[in-house]
């Protein structure tokens, strides 16, 4: 997967490190608002060995305050602009359902990877903006807003089959307005139950039958800190655990709040896929 100048080599599992310019994301220790901690952020995350760094300026938790396009911009422009004078060779990726987020943030940054929490269907424009830069999009599952989603977790043919068919329509319609690099993204724990995210979980495999690189966004949710009667804070080791069935369902991308971990798994996965050969 080719941005500008950098190529992202999705044969090997990459690790994207979340940066959250926002003061409500739901993990506490992943937010961070002035340019010391996003720094401090950005300069662990490469050193520990995340290949992406996303950038996010409005939280996509339930229920989460809502936040006006300019301040959106404010934020991700502030974290964006930190993050390469911390590195100027890590890919860049905003996390945004607005197309005018992802106008400016393009027009000012060069290349970057979009990830959309609404597949396109928050803001129409956003496929449109997403062609004319022709950079990577991730697309991910949701229904509804993060104020309704929670609701809406009806699936009677079976939350894998109904994904997997979202994602043959979607990916087609995007593909349809130019959008050429689409990466899926299933969205544990947009619209889903606990227990539908684990049968959504064992069926990643499903997603990469579309040819598509399947991104997977586990870290410390609710599935995990629920699941286990602990709190985000304490969900790494449920995280850990659940990173490794995402590597070997197929994930291309893990996203992640504890990058040292993560590509530790990556690193021990790898090591296991070579010894299962042998």
């Amino acid at each position: 997967m080719r941005l500008g100048d950098k190529v992202l080599d999705l044969s090997q599992p990459q690790v994207m490190a979340i940066v959250n310019v926002t003061d409500d994301s739901f993990y506490e220790q992943s937010r961070c608002s002035a340019d010391t901690t996003i720094a401090a952020a950005v300069e662990r995350a490469v050193e520990n060995g995340a290949s992406i760094i996303d950038i996010g300026g409005c939280s996509s938790r339930p229920m989460a305050g809502e936040v006006s396009v300019e301040e959106e911009w404010r934020r991700v422009e502030q974290g964006l602009r930190v993050a390469r004078s911390v590195s100027a060779d890590v890919v860049l990726s905003v996390d945004t359902f607005r197309a005018e987020v992802a106008r400016r943030a393009l027009e000012g940054f060069g290349p970057l990877i979009i990830n959309d929490i609404s597949a396109g269907e928050a803001d129409a424009a956003m496929a449109k903006v997403v062609a004319e830069y022709d950079v990577p999009y991730v697309a991910m599952h949701m229904r509804g807003t993060p104020a309704t989603m929670q609701n809406l977790t009806d699936y009677p043919e079976g939350v894998v089959i109904e994904v997997v068919a979202y994602f043959q329509k979607r990916v087609a319609w995007l593909r349809e307005r130019g959008v050429r690099e689409i990466i899926l993204d299933p969205g544990f724990g947009f619209s889903k139950s606990l227990e539908q995210n684990y049968e959504l979980l064992s069926g990643v495999h499903r997603l990469k039958e579309l040819g598509c690189p399947v991104l997977v966004g586990v870290s410390r949710k609710s599935m995990i800190y629920r699941a286990l009667g602990v709190t985000p804070a304490e969900a790494l080791n449920g995280t850990t655990a659940l990173h490794w069935e995402a590597l070997r369902q197929g994930a291309s991308i893990l996203r992640v709040h504890d990058v040292r971990e993560a590509c530790e798994v990556v690193k021990l996965f790898k090591q296991y896929e070579k010894g299962a050969l042998q």
